[in-house]
């Protein structure tokens, strides 16, 4: 249904070193970069991100967040540990949702800016 998604972030530099780190542990790469904007995806651009003055405001109640896929649970682990050495906040370590349902398996991560990401995987039950 979507094609992509765009944010906005205080620092692009910044941004950069913890998406390279986050995004490529789930084989996710910066496709396009420049002084006005990053650009992540696989085979084309699917999160853009610019620099902004004002970015959206952290809300952990909004229910806003983005969810990259990951093909393997060692995947989602390396997502989560590569965004917290770059500089993400924990919000939800390594592990099976069966509240959201059976081998869902999922990390959640802040990223420097407040916007809340989660690598997902399925897996057998």
């Amino acid at each position: 249904m979507l094609d992509h998604v765009s944010i906005g972030v205080r620092d692009l530099g910044k941004t950069k070193t913890f998406y390279d780190a986050a995004l490529g542990a789930l084989g996710y790469r910066c496709l396009c970069a420049d002084e006005y904007m990053l650009g992540y995806g696989t085979d084309s651009v699917q999160l853009w991100i610019s620099p902004t003055d004002s970015p959206v405001s952290p809300d952990m109640r909004s229910g806003l967040h983005f969810c990259f896929a990951a093909p393997t649970r060692s995947e989602v682990d390396a997502f989560h540990a590569k965004a917290l050495e770059a500089g993400g906040k924990d919000n939800g370590a390594p592990g099976i949702r069966t509240d959201y349902s059976p081998g869902y398996y999922a990390a959640f991560v802040v990223d420097p800016d407040g916007y809340r990401l989660e690598a997902f995987c399925r897996v057998a039950v």
